[in-house]
C-alpha cells in the first residue's frame, strides 16, 4: 500500500488507513486498533505522500525520508524511541538528513516522523518508493514488448 492512502488525522493518535470516500468526508481505519472512523471534509487530514520536509536546499517529500531511514536501520524499526530526549531525537535526524532546516523541522516533527515510521514498519507497509504514474506503465509495456 503506498503512501497515499496513508493519513494523518489531526487530533487522533497514530496513522490510518482510507479505506473509502463518501458525500461528507471518508472512512478509515487506525492502523494502530483497527477501529474504523469516519471522517467529514472540514477534518484536520494529511495524507502522507502530501507531507514534505525542510531542507536547507528544498523540501524533501516524506517518502524519501522514510526511505532514508529505512537504509539506516536495515529496514526495521528505528534504533531511537519517538519518546527520546529531543537532543536525542535531533542527532538521529542529522544523521537522516544532514541538511534538514532546524529552524523549521521541530523535535514534535522529528517525534512524528519516527513514530509513523515505526507503526509502518510494524504493518508491512515499507514499500516507500514512488507509485508509478501510468505514463511510466506504458514505457514499461512498451519495453517487454
Amino acid at each position: 500500500m503506498s503512501l497515499d492512502k496513508i493519513l494523518s488525522i489531526g487530533g487522533k493518535p497514530g496513522l490510518y488507513r482510507l479505506l473509502t470516500q463518501t458525500r461528507s468526508g471518508f472512512v478509515a481505519e487506525s492502523l494502530v486498533d483497527g477501529r474504523k472512523l469516519t471522517v467529514g471534509l472540514s477534518g484536520n487530514v494529511s495524507v502522507l505522500s502530501e507531507i514534505a520536509i525542510y531542507t536547507l536546499e528544498e523540501e524533501l517529500p516524506l517518502r524519501t525520508v522514510f526511505e532514508k531511514i529505512k537504509q539506516k536501520e536495515n529496514g526495521q524499526q528505528t534504533e531511537i524511541d519517538h519518546k527520546a530526549e529531543k537532543i536525542r531525537l535531533e542527532e538521529y535526524f542529522f544523521e537522516i538528513l544532514p541538511n534538514y532546516d532546524e529552524d523549521r523541522v521541530y523535535a514534535s516533527d522529528i517525534k512524528k516522523i519516527i513514530q509513523w515510521y515505526n507503526l509502518l514498519i510494524s504493518k508491512g507497509l515499507d514499500d516507500f518508493s514512488e507509485p508509478e504514474t501510468p505514463a511510466q506503465d506504458s514505457e514499461t509495456s512498451e519495453e517487454g514488448e
